[in-house]
C-alpha cells in the first residue's frame, strides 16, 4: 500500500509560517496599543489630579497665582500628550486592522491548502481501498480457479 505524499507540502508550510509571522505582527500591534492606553490613562488620571489641586488653589482665601500657572502649563502639556496618544492610536488601530487583514488573507490560504490536502488525501485512500478490494478479488479467484481445476 502506497504513503500519501501531499505534493504542495512546502508551499503549504511556507502559507503557513507566512500564516504565523501575520499573526506575531498582530501581537505585537496589540501590545503597542496597549502601551499606548496604559499611556493614555497616566495622563487622564494626572490631569484629573491636576484639576483636583487647581480647585484647591483656587478656594478662597490667598491664592498662588503662580502655582496656578505653572499648574495650567502643565495641564497644557499634559493635553497634548494626551491628543498624540490618541492620534497614534488612530494609526495604530488602521495598523491593525491591515495587519488583522493580512492574517486572514493567509489563513485562508493555509485553509485552502489544507483542503486539497484533505481531498487528495480521501481521493488517495479510496484509490488505495479500491486497488486492496481489487488484489483481494483476484487471489479469491485464483484460489477458486485452484479448486475448480483437478
Amino acid at each position: 500500500m502506497n504513503t500519501f505524499r501531499f505534493r504542495l507540502s512546502p508551499v503549504l508550510q511556507v502559507r503557513e509560517a507566512a500564516r504565523q509571522e501575520r499573526r506575531s505582527r498582530l501581537g505585537e500591534a496589540y501590545r503597542a496599543d496597549e502601551l499606548l492606553q496604559r499611556r493614555l490613562q497616566a495622563v487622564e488620571s494626572e490631569l484629573d489630579q491636576l484639576r483636583g489641586v487647581s480647585r484647591r488653589a483656587a478656594r478662597p482665601g490667598p491664592v498662588d497665582v503662580d502655582r496656578l500657572v505653572e499648574s495650567q502649563r502643565y495641564a497644557l502639556g499634559l493635553r497634548s500628550q494626551q491628543a498624540q496618544i490618541l492620534r497614534q492610536r488612530e494609526d495604530l488601530a488602521a495598523e491593525i486592522q491591515r495587519r488583522r487583514q493580512a492574517l486572514l488573507e493567509a489563513d485562508r490560504e493555509v485553509r485552502v491548502l489544507e483542503k486539497l490536502r484533505q481531498r487528495q488525501a480521501e481521493r488517495h485512500r479510496v484509490e488505495e481501498d479500491r486497488r486492496e478490494a481489487k488484489r483481494l478479488d483476484e487471489i479469491a479467484q485464483q484460489k477458486i480457479m485452484r479448486e475448480v481445476a483437478p
